[in-house]
Protein backbone atom coordinates (compact mmCIF):
# COMPACT_ATOMS: atom_id res chain seq x y z
CA UNK A 1 0.00 0.00 0.00
CA UNK A 2 1.17 3.33 -1.16
CA UNK A 3 0.52 6.50 1.31
CA UNK A 4 0.70 9.70 -0.10
CA UNK A 5 1.95 12.11 2.35
CA UNK A 6 0.56 15.93 2.75
CA UNK A 7 2.60 18.68 1.11
CA UNK A 8 5.09 20.31 3.45
CA UNK A 9 3.54 23.80 2.40
CA UNK A 10 -0.18 24.58 1.73
CA UNK A 11 -0.86 25.57 -1.81
CA UNK A 12 -0.95 29.36 -1.54
CA UNK A 13 -4.82 30.59 -3.32
CA UNK A 14 -4.13 31.60 -6.96
CA UNK A 15 -3.79 35.44 -7.06
CA UNK A 16 -6.66 37.18 -9.23
CA UNK A 17 -7.85 40.28 -9.86
CA UNK A 18 -10.39 40.64 -6.99
CA UNK A 19 -7.77 39.61 -4.37
CA UNK A 20 -4.86 42.02 -5.98
CA UNK A 21 -7.74 45.10 -5.96
CA UNK A 22 -8.94 43.82 -2.02
CA UNK A 23 -5.16 44.56 -0.68
CA UNK A 24 -4.77 47.53 -2.48
CA UNK A 25 -7.90 49.12 -0.56
CA UNK A 26 -6.85 47.55 2.71
CA UNK A 27 -2.65 48.51 2.06
CA UNK A 28 -3.91 52.11 0.97
CA UNK A 29 -6.72 52.21 4.26
CA UNK A 30 -3.94 51.20 6.23
CA UNK A 31 -1.73 53.64 4.91
CA UNK A 32 -4.43 56.31 5.91
CA UNK A 33 -4.36 55.08 9.64
CA UNK A 34 -0.78 55.23 10.01
CA UNK A 35 -1.05 59.03 8.44
CA UNK A 36 -3.84 59.88 10.46
CA UNK A 37 -1.79 58.91 13.57
CA UNK A 38 1.66 59.75 13.04
CA UNK A 39 3.20 62.36 15.65
CA UNK A 40 0.01 62.54 17.52
CA UNK A 41 -1.34 61.50 20.68
CA UNK A 42 -3.21 58.45 19.30
CA UNK A 43 0.06 57.14 18.06
CA UNK A 44 1.25 55.79 21.33
CA UNK A 45 -2.51 53.99 22.69
CA UNK A 46 -1.77 52.77 18.67
CA UNK A 47 1.47 50.98 20.03
CA UNK A 48 -0.38 50.11 23.30
CA UNK A 49 -3.37 48.04 21.55
CA UNK A 50 -1.20 46.63 19.35
CA UNK A 51 1.15 45.06 21.97
CA UNK A 52 -2.07 44.06 23.92
CA UNK A 53 -2.68 41.94 20.55
CA UNK A 54 0.86 40.61 20.50
CA UNK A 55 0.21 39.22 23.99
CA UNK A 56 -3.22 38.16 23.76
CA UNK A 57 -1.42 35.56 20.58
CA UNK A 58 1.28 35.17 22.70
CA UNK A 59 -1.37 33.92 25.42
CA UNK A 60 -2.90 31.18 23.00
CA UNK A 61 0.09 29.87 22.04
CA UNK A 62 1.56 29.62 25.52
CA UNK A 63 -2.12 28.37 26.61
CA UNK A 64 -2.62 30.88 28.89
CA UNK A 65 -6.14 30.22 29.60
CA UNK A 66 -6.18 33.05 32.45
CA UNK A 67 -5.07 35.81 30.42
CA UNK A 68 -6.53 34.65 27.18
CA UNK A 69 -9.73 35.19 28.91
CA UNK A 70 -9.52 38.49 30.43
CA UNK A 71 -7.91 39.72 26.98
CA UNK A 72 -10.75 38.18 25.01
CA UNK A 73 -13.65 39.80 27.23
CA UNK A 74 -11.83 43.19 26.94
CA UNK A 75 -11.18 43.45 23.28
CA UNK A 76 -15.58 44.22 22.09
CA UNK A 77 -14.94 47.28 24.54
CA UNK A 78 -11.57 47.94 22.75
CA UNK A 79 -13.63 49.33 19.78
CA UNK A 80 -15.44 51.72 21.27
CA UNK A 81 -13.35 53.43 23.82
CA UNK A 82 -11.16 53.83 20.98
CA UNK A 83 -13.75 55.84 18.88
CA UNK A 84 -14.65 58.07 22.09
CA UNK A 85 -11.04 58.59 22.69
CA UNK A 86 -9.82 59.97 19.37
CA UNK A 87 -13.00 61.18 17.72
CA UNK A 88 -11.68 64.16 16.58
CA UNK A 89 -9.13 62.27 14.85
CA UNK A 90 -11.47 59.38 13.48
CA UNK A 91 -13.77 62.54 11.80
CA UNK A 92 -10.74 64.28 10.25
CA UNK A 93 -10.00 60.80 8.68
CA UNK A 94 -13.20 59.97 7.21
CA UNK A 95 -13.68 63.27 6.21
CA UNK A 96 -10.06 63.38 4.42
CA UNK A 97 -11.21 59.96 2.60
CA UNK A 98 -14.66 61.60 1.97
CA UNK A 99 -12.99 64.65 0.12
CA UNK A 100 -13.20 64.77 -3.70
CA UNK A 101 -11.02 67.76 -4.68
CA UNK A 102 -10.92 65.78 -8.78
CA UNK A 103 -15.09 66.86 -8.64
CA UNK A 104 -14.04 70.27 -7.76
CA UNK A 105 -16.43 70.54 -5.30
CA UNK A 106 -16.65 72.96 -2.36
CA UNK A 107 -15.79 76.87 -2.70
CA UNK A 108 -12.28 77.08 -3.61
CA UNK A 109 -10.29 80.78 -3.97
CA UNK A 110 -10.10 80.45 -7.72
CA UNK A 111 -11.32 84.47 -8.41
CA UNK A 112 -8.45 85.96 -8.84
CA UNK A 113 -9.68 89.50 -7.84
CA UNK A 114 -10.33 87.83 -4.33
CA UNK A 115 -6.67 86.73 -4.03
CA UNK A 116 -5.26 90.09 -5.05
CA UNK A 117 -7.50 91.54 -1.72
CA UNK A 118 -6.31 88.88 0.68
CA UNK A 119 -2.51 89.44 -0.39
CA UNK A 120 -2.77 93.31 -0.29
CA UNK A 121 -4.24 92.93 2.95
CA UNK A 122 -1.82 90.54 4.62
CA UNK A 123 1.05 92.70 3.00
CA UNK A 124 -0.10 95.88 4.97
CA UNK A 125 -0.68 93.82 7.82
CA UNK A 126 2.81 92.19 7.87
CA UNK A 127 4.19 95.33 7.44
CA UNK A 128 2.50 97.18 10.43
CA UNK A 129 2.86 94.22 12.94
CA UNK A 130 -0.68 93.52 12.86
CA UNK A 131 -1.66 90.09 14.13
CA UNK A 132 -4.48 88.29 12.40
CA UNK A 133 -5.99 84.74 11.95
CA UNK A 134 -7.73 84.17 8.20
CA UNK A 135 -9.58 81.50 7.77
CA UNK A 136 -10.53 80.36 4.24
CA UNK A 137 -13.06 77.66 4.18
CA UNK A 138 -12.51 74.69 1.02
CA UNK A 139 -14.64 71.65 1.00
CA UNK A 140 -15.60 71.03 4.28
CA UNK A 141 -17.87 73.48 5.79
CA UNK A 142 -17.32 75.41 8.79
CA UNK A 143 -20.38 76.47 10.04
CA UNK A 144 -19.75 75.50 13.80
CA UNK A 145 -17.31 78.24 13.74
CA UNK A 146 -18.52 80.56 12.06
CA UNK A 147 -21.51 80.87 14.13
CA UNK A 148 -18.97 81.18 17.42
CA UNK A 149 -18.24 84.59 16.11
CA UNK A 150 -19.77 87.92 14.67
CA UNK A 151 -21.26 87.32 11.56
CA UNK A 152 -20.56 90.17 8.76
CA UNK A 153 -21.50 88.32 5.35
CA UNK A 154 -19.46 90.75 3.76
CA UNK A 155 -17.53 90.84 0.04
CA UNK A 156 -14.00 90.13 0.22
CA UNK A 157 -11.91 93.18 0.44
CA UNK A 158 -8.70 94.76 2.01
CA UNK A 159 -10.31 97.70 3.98
CA UNK A 160 -12.53 94.94 5.27
CA UNK A 161 -9.75 92.99 6.30
CA UNK A 162 -7.34 96.02 7.79
CA UNK A 163 -10.67 97.16 9.52
CA UNK A 164 -11.31 93.42 11.14
CA UNK A 165 -7.61 92.99 12.68
CA UNK A 166 -7.23 96.95 13.95
CA UNK A 167 -5.27 97.09 17.36
CA UNK A 168 -8.02 97.68 19.72
CA UNK A 169 -11.04 96.94 17.53
CA UNK A 170 -13.73 94.93 18.70
CA UNK A 171 -12.94 91.71 16.20
CA UNK A 172 -9.24 91.87 16.96
CA UNK A 173 -9.03 88.69 18.33
CA UNK A 174 -10.51 85.48 17.14
CA UNK A 175 -10.15 84.54 13.99
CA UNK A 176 -11.94 85.96 10.45
CA UNK A 177 -13.88 82.91 8.20
CA UNK A 178 -13.85 83.28 4.23
CA UNK A 179 -16.65 81.26 2.70
CA UNK A 180 -15.97 81.64 -0.81
CA UNK A 181 -15.89 85.82 -1.86
CA UNK A 182 -17.63 86.09 1.04
CA UNK A 183 -16.20 87.32 4.49
CA UNK A 184 -18.82 84.96 6.82
CA UNK A 185 -17.64 86.41 10.08
CA UNK A 186 -15.24 87.40 12.44
CA UNK A 187 -13.78 86.89 15.81
CA UNK A 188 -14.51 83.88 15.57
CA UNK A 189 -13.10 80.96 18.49
CA UNK A 190 -11.12 77.69 16.81
CA UNK A 191 -9.97 74.40 18.55
CA UNK A 192 -6.85 74.65 19.74
CA UNK A 193 -4.13 71.92 18.24
CA UNK A 194 -3.46 69.35 20.68
CA UNK A 195 -0.27 68.00 19.28
CA UNK A 196 2.51 68.14 21.64
CA UNK A 197 5.09 69.24 18.93
CA UNK A 198 3.34 72.41 18.39
CA UNK A 199 2.15 73.63 21.30
CA UNK A 200 6.05 74.34 22.94
CA UNK A 201 7.09 77.52 20.99
CA UNK A 202 3.85 78.52 18.94
CA UNK A 203 1.56 81.25 20.20
CA UNK A 204 -2.14 81.00 20.66
CA UNK A 205 -2.89 82.38 17.58
CA UNK A 206 -0.64 79.82 15.90
CA UNK A 207 -2.12 76.64 17.89
CA UNK A 208 -5.69 78.26 16.75
CA UNK A 209 -5.10 78.55 13.01
CA UNK A 210 -3.32 74.55 13.14
CA UNK A 211 -6.08 73.24 15.01
CA UNK A 212 -9.08 74.24 12.87
CA UNK A 213 -6.98 72.87 9.96
CA UNK A 214 -7.12 69.35 11.65
CA UNK A 215 -11.05 69.50 12.03
CA UNK A 216 -11.17 70.42 8.55
CA UNK A 217 -9.28 70.89 5.33
CA UNK A 218 -9.41 74.73 5.45
CA UNK A 219 -6.38 77.19 4.81
CA UNK A 220 -5.27 79.48 7.68
CA UNK A 221 -2.92 82.28 7.15
CA UNK A 222 -1.65 83.87 10.56
CA UNK A 223 -0.04 87.22 11.09
CA UNK A 224 2.57 87.33 13.94
CA UNK A 225 2.03 90.52 16.30
CA UNK A 226 5.55 90.13 17.37
CA UNK A 227 7.33 89.82 13.98
CA UNK A 228 4.86 90.52 11.74
CA UNK A 229 5.95 86.83 10.28
CA UNK A 230 3.32 85.16 7.72
CA UNK A 231 2.38 81.70 8.41
CA UNK A 232 0.44 79.49 6.41
CA UNK A 233 -1.55 76.33 8.35
CA UNK A 234 -3.17 73.02 6.57
CA UNK A 235 -3.89 69.54 7.35
CA UNK A 236 -2.80 69.87 10.57
CA UNK A 237 1.05 70.95 9.76
CA UNK A 238 2.15 74.43 9.53
CA UNK A 239 4.50 76.70 6.99
CA UNK A 240 6.18 79.25 8.73
CA UNK A 241 7.61 82.57 7.56
CA UNK A 242 5.99 82.13 3.64
CA UNK A 243 6.60 84.69 1.38
CA UNK A 244 3.76 86.27 -0.66
CA UNK A 245 4.45 84.62 -3.38
CA UNK A 246 4.34 81.53 -1.85
CA UNK A 247 0.50 82.01 -0.15
CA UNK A 248 -0.71 83.54 -3.57
CA UNK A 249 0.45 79.59 -4.67
CA UNK A 250 -1.34 78.39 -1.77
CA UNK A 251 -4.46 80.46 -2.37
CA UNK A 252 -4.56 79.33 -5.95
CA UNK A 253 -4.67 76.01 -5.00
CA UNK A 254 -1.29 75.12 -6.39
CA UNK A 255 -0.27 71.90 -4.95
CA UNK A 256 2.16 71.88 -2.07
CA UNK A 257 6.09 70.65 -3.43
CA UNK A 258 7.40 68.23 -0.96
CA UNK A 259 10.98 69.88 -0.88
CA UNK A 260 8.88 72.76 -0.02
CA UNK A 261 7.67 71.47 2.90
CA UNK A 262 9.31 72.06 6.33
CA UNK A 263 8.41 69.03 8.66
CA UNK A 264 6.30 70.58 11.72
CA UNK A 265 8.24 73.92 10.70
CA UNK A 266 8.55 74.89 14.30
CA UNK A 267 12.08 76.85 14.50
CA UNK A 268 13.99 76.17 17.54
CA UNK A 269 14.60 79.62 19.90
CA UNK A 270 17.96 81.52 19.53
CA UNK A 271 19.66 81.32 22.96
CA UNK A 272 18.66 83.41 25.60
CA UNK A 273 15.87 84.49 23.96
CA UNK A 274 12.44 84.64 26.12
CA UNK A 275 9.94 81.58 25.60
CA UNK A 276 7.01 83.65 26.87
CA UNK A 277 7.42 85.84 23.74
CA UNK A 278 7.12 83.84 21.37
CA UNK A 279 3.67 82.91 23.55
CA UNK A 280 2.42 85.94 22.71
CA UNK A 281 -1.05 86.14 20.53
Amino acid sequence: MISVSAPLFPTLPKLTITSALDILIVAYLIYQLLVMVRGRRAAPVLIGVTLLAAVYLCARWLRLELLRTILATLAPYTAFALIVMFQSELRRWLARLGRSQALGLGGRLQRREIIQEILLAVAKMSQDRTGALIVIERDIGLRTFIESGIMLDAVVSRDLLLSIFEHGGALHDGAAIIQRDRVAAAACFLPLTMNPLMGEQLGTRHRAAIGITEEADCLSIIISEETGRVSIAAFGEIELGVTLKRLEERLAGHPKRREERRATAIPTLPEGQDRRSVMRR
